[in-house]
């Protein structure tokens, strides 16, 4: 059963302030892996007259040693009518103005044995005028890697166990089947990558509960990923494993553009397009029925990683 949770202007103030400290605690920890590149600042703001109201900051760096493209998104944004990709599961909602905020971000790695990574927080206030506000909560992280290694599976799906766990025992596993389900290309029957923890539509608890849960799922981002980075940024790689790299980021856009229900709220709500759409890499390419050698590292991505399975009980 959806539901959710009552708030007030503090608690919204409060939510923001946490995004716009988490935007630039983790683009200050990519920063310093990146002696030569720098992000780009971009503050942007909905002219009046605009379908949506609301500013936001968008950061990316791009052409880095470590990170070809890193892009972390904070929004904070108002509409006339929540979108149908936000009223599916409440249609006693249907028309209702809206506010929405968070933090959205895509890492794609310059080394091809890097994993992708994704992360996004958020929060939705839906403003009927005949009811109280009610809020949402939705969130979560997963990590795609090119070439796959389980201990890098293992660390990043512990560290997500590690941020749930205070909320319940079910929890990680329950948004752990949410993420495998969630980030799936129907099209192709195949994962996106070896999962983490997706959550959406969330209000079991009361406000601060809701809200410390969401904070302690993106304070679990820095310490899920950058021991992996610094793992791998350093490996040898050369033109075959950056050819594979490149092929499988063309499974990223595809999920991205045609399943990903934060793309559609974004575009669907007449949200700046150059900002939602940071989550595309610089560079990818798609092959014809392409096959991997059998028994090759490449092979072992979909023959292993991109299956559901258990990665604390590896």
């Amino acid at each position: 059963m959806i539901t959710s949770t009552s708030l007030d202007s503090s608690e919204t103030s409060s939510v923001l302030t946490f995004l716009q400290g988490l935007q630039q605690r983790i683009t200050d920890a990519v920063q310093a892996m990146e002696p030569q590149a720098r992000f780009v600042v971009d503050d942007w703001r909905k002219e009046p007259g605009e379908r949506l109201q609301g500013h936001g900051r968008t950061m990316i760096l791009e052409g880095g040693s470590v990170f070809e493209r890193a892009g972390v998104g904070l929004s904070n944004v108002r509409g006339p009518q929540l979108p149908p990709s936000a009223t599916q599961h409440r249609p006693e909602l249907a028309g209702a103005p809206f506010e929405a905020m968070g933090v959205s971000l895509v890492f794609h790695p310059r080394n091809p044995y890097v994993p992708t990574v994704h992360m996004n927080v958020r929060m939705i206030a839906a403003l009927p005028a005949d009811a109280a506000p009610v809020c949402w909560f939705g969130g979560g992280m997963d990590l795609t890697p090119y070439y796959g290694f389980d201990e890098d599976c293992v660390h990043f799906h512990r560290v997500c166990q590690e941020a749930l766990q205070p909320f319940g025992d079910d929890k990680y596993p329950r948004f752990k089947q949410w993420c495998d389900e969630y980030f799936f290309l129907k099209h192709r029957s195949e994962q996106r990558g070896i999962g983490g923890v997706f959550f959406d539509d969330f209000a079991e608890f009361d406000f601060a509960r809701n809200f410390a849960m969401l904070q302690s799922v993106a304070d679990g981002f820095l310490p899920a990923y950058l021991p992996i980075v610094q793992r791998r940024k350093d490996m040898a790689w050369g033109e075959r494993e950056r050819d594979f790299q490149l092929y499988r980021r063309g499974r990223y856009v595809e999920f991205n553009l045609v399943w990903d229900r934060g793309t559609h709220f974004g575009l669907q709500s007449g949200g700046r397009t150059e900002s939602i759409l940071l989550s595309m890499p610089p560079l990818a390419n798609w092959s014809y029925q392409r096959t991997e050698p059998e028994g090759s590292h490449e092979a072992q991505l979909t023959a292993h990683f991109l299956q559901r399975r258990d990665w604390l009980a590896a």
